[in-house]
């Protein structure tokens, strides 16, 4: 193959479809115009979310800490809220955000769902999808691609210019080759700006110890999409040079975008559903209720499996009353209570996730066959906004959770006699110290590497339609008709 020519046909293909078309020059500042907009807005959103959440973890910090002295327990039920920060190429990428929930109200005994979410708060057109950044360059960015290049060879078939390149010696590939390049320079034109403006956005904003990630993070996200774009750029010039006319090739290139976009990602969605259905809220909520109640109830004495813990303790400590124990045996039962019912929520929930994780593999999967697919995935996942940082988020806050009850069953424990009769007595009550001794909420993002790991599929399905076009480009073509 001769770079050369590859060159040539490159810049023609840029002149024709940049220097001689008006109407290109509309798109391309349409899709400039939808790009600033989606970005602006993106770190806009991701501004007040963030913003609200210092605000309001700020508040829940200084409310937690000014509780007065009281009962261990009682501040146990008071509780916590864990808040959720947006990860900052959430403007890029809003991806599951507008679902995902932001807060969580941590308390004793119970595990509660993640609220607040965007979805629950806005009206039914969300349903509709909203501009991001990465939606215009996923889906509109390839449309206008194979609007640009279903003529790109079918064309020149029509009017005869094609067997005159093939009686000048050049070959289908470097044909198919010199112009994909020159359709994906068409791409960059585009995508360029507003991912340059995207690296200056994370360049000047206040990420503190996150920066480097997001940097990382988002030169990646350059790379996949520029790799999208090639694959996108090659299919619409073999597809025009296997079609007898522009029309047919306009023809054939819609139907593909709406396989990928549509059609695929639907089919792979219901499949996943269907394969491995997954129960509703409330019966999941009723299935771990249940087995909780079977364990027994940490705050009724009489029960049979806090009775037989009771007398274990009474004989091994030597003693005939809970009241002679060398500590609080009603913090004790509370801290076995909670033991207990948080590995069954535990067990219940990861069934539950293994669901979840069966039918993401589907869609996964699908990406195989659909660069689309591969692409969405890895952008959200790159950027922080993957189904994998909500799951992290709830497995912190639940940690967090189960640390702070146990912290207060163990002052209960450690600090409050066994003759108390009630938790308003004066000598139950300590002093709210113990609460600003425990430490605040912190969210961790996730690690790059689990980002990466989870998407493997999405990277192969890329680098496989690559590797997969070019083959044929340059093994298949040879046969192409040139009238």
């Amino acid at each position: 193959m001769r770079i050369n020519i590859v060159k040539i046909l490159s810049k023609q293909v840029w002149d024709e479809i940049l220097k001689k078309s008006k109407t290109t020059k509309v798109l391309v500042s349409v899709m400039f115009g939808l790009l600033m907009f989606s970005l602006i807005s993106g770190v806009n959103s991701y501004s007040f979310q963030k913003e609200t959440v210092e605000h309001y973890s700020h508040e829940v910090r200084e409310k937690w800490e000014n509780n007065p002295d009281k009962h261990p327990h009682r501040m146990a039920h008071y509780g916590y809220v864990a808040l959720r920060h947006k990860y900052p190429l959430s403007f890029f990428d809003f991806g599951m955000e507008s679902f995902i929930g932001n807060a969580i109200f941590l308390e004793a005994h119970k595990q509660n769902t993640t609220n607040f979410s965007e979805a629950s708060l806005s009206s039914s057109l969300l349903r509709f999808g909203e501009i991001s950044a990465a939606m215009v360059l996923q889906l509109l960015l390839p449309l206008l691609l194979f609007f640009w290049g279903f003529s790109l060879v079918a064309k020149e078939r029509e009017n005869g210019t094609l067997k005159m390149l093939s009686i000048q010696g050049i070959t289908w590939p470097e044909i198919i080759i010199g112009k994909s390049f020159g359709l994906l320079k068409m791409a960059l034109i585009v995508f360029l700006p507003a991912y340059v403006l995207g690296l200056l956005i994370i360049a000047f904003s206040e990420l503190a110890d996150v920066k480097t990630d997001a940097l990382i993070r988002y030169f990646l996200i350059g790379l996949a999409y520029t790799a999208y774009y090639l694959i996108c750029a090659m299919l619409a010039v073999l597809v025009s040079a296997k079609s007898a006319t522009a029309k047919s090739s306009l023809t054939k290139l819609i139907g593909i975008w709406l396989i990928f976009t549509l059609v695929l990602p639907k089919m792979a969605l219901i499949l996943g559903q269907y394969l491995y259905p997954s129960p509703s809220k409330m019966v999941f909520d009723m299935a771990v209720e249940s087995e909780i109640i079977e364990q027994g109830d940490s705050h009724n004495p009489n029960d049979p499996h806090y009775a037989a813990l009771k007398d274990s303790l009474l004989n091994a400590y030597n003693v005939s009353t809970v009241k002679e124990l060398p500590f609080n045996y009603s913090g004790f039962m509370m801290k076995e209570g909670e033991k207990l019912s948080a590995v069954t929520h535990a067990r219940h929930q990861s069934d539950l996730l293994d669901i979840y994780k069966d039918q993401q593999d589907i869609v996964r999967y699908t990406a195989l066959l659909n660069p689309y697919l591969a692409i969405k995935n890895l952008s959200m996942a790159l950027a922080g906004t993957d189904f994998i940082t909500y799951t992290s988020f709830q497995n912190q806050a639940e940690e967090y959770r189960y640390n702070l009850a146990q912290k207060m069953n163990d002052l209960q424990i450690e600090l409050i006699s066994n003759d108390v009769t009630s938790s308003s007595d004066k000598s139950a009550i300590i002093s709210n110290n113990h609460w600003k001794e425990f430490p605040d909420f912190h969210y961790q993002f996730s690690d790059l590497k689990e980002a990466i790991s989870a998407e493997i599929i999405s990277i192969v399905s890329i680098l496989l339609w690559l590797c997969a076009l070019g083959f044929y480009v340059q093994n298949f073509t040879s046969k192409f008709k040139v009238i």
